[in-house]
């Protein structure tokens, strides 16, 4: 398939996640109207959706249904979304600008980006347990269970722990490492594993590959992610440009500079590219994404 493939194909994915965030989120004509208005504000309109894309992608491996997908895929945006709200809050890393327009905190208030983020995590659990998304109840509560420790203190919040006890020094690169394998790339490892069990049965070593590969992506997400933050504009990422550094954040760029956290990106590209090898023709899209990961501009 031709990049202008890949690209229908991730716009697809893309509109087809939007509309299902639009179904899974409260009206705001229900009570309580200016929580469910937020929320939707918060996650509809905006955002790349690398997770939903991960996960489709993965699912493509299994075979899996892109209703079963499209579930997780709400589940996992809707807990990125909160995370976001909540990083964005004075207390934490105190931002103005999310995806290109006020965050939540600014164009609301603070308590109600609070209750945002709450609300948002909850919703996620309830909608991974409101239909099947496997043939196997025990699978789909081990599933729900992968959800919950990459959301968690061992997952996603407590790398945000890490990342604000950092502030000011200057981490290894395998401390850096173990604070982007939780804040970052536990939830984009969750999108894979999660995809690729909404379909068949997978050997245990196919698993424990893909698994692998979620775990080198994530961490090429955020190395990427450092670059951009260090050379992108303001109005190119959505976001304020150059925040790492104003806060004096330990970075991939800031450890090795722009040059070689690069030659990092691609050595950890190869690394799924070559594993992913292995899956054949099922592992297209996954491979392509990956490829698109390493080179976004955005």
């Amino acid at each position: 398939m031709t990049n202008s493939g890949f690209n229908q194909w991730m716009t697809h994915i893309q509109e087809r996640t939007e509309a299902a965030l639009e179904r899974a989120l409260p009206s705001p004509d229900l009570a309580p109207s200016r929580l469910h208005e937020a929320m939707r504000y918060a996650v509809l309109g905006g955002g790349k959706r690398v997770r939903p894309l991960l996960a489709h992608a993965a699912g493509d491996i299994s075979a899996a249904s892109p209703e079963r997908l499209d579930r997780v895929a709400c589940a996992i945006e809707m807990i990125h979304a909160y995370s976001l709200v909540h990083d964005d809050m004075p207390c934490m890393d105190d931002d103005t600008l999310r995806r290109g327009k006020p965050t939540v905190h600014v164009q609301f208030d603070d308590a109600t980006a609070l209750l945002v983020g709450d609300a948002l995590q909850t919703l996620a659990f309830q909608h991974i347990t409101e239909a099947a998304l496997s043939d196997s109840a025990q699978r789909q509560l081990g599933m729900i269970r992968q959800l919950a420790i990459a959301s968690g203190s061992r997952g996603m919040a407590g790398g945000q722990a890490i990342d604000l006890a950092s502030v000011g020094t200057q981490l290894s690169l395998p401390e850096l490492e173990f604070m982007h394998i939780h804040k970052t790339g536990a939830l984009i490892r969750a999108s894979i594993g999660l995809g690729v069990q909404c379909g068949r049965d997978l050997h245990e070593d196919e698993l424990a590959s893909l698994d692998h590969v979620g775990k080198v992506i994530g961490l090429l997400f955020q190395v990427v992610d450092d670059i951009l933050d260090a050379e992108a504009d303001t109005a190119t990422l959505g976001k304020t440009a150059g925040k790492d550094a104003a806060n004096d954040k330990p970075t991939y760029v800031s450890l090795l500079g722009v040059t070689q956290a690069r030659v990092l990106a691609e050595e950890m590209c190869q690394d799924a590219l070559d594993r992913l090898a292995a899956f054949g023709n099922s592992a297209k899209r996954l491979s392509e994404l990956t490829r698109f990961i390493v080179r976004r501009q955005f």
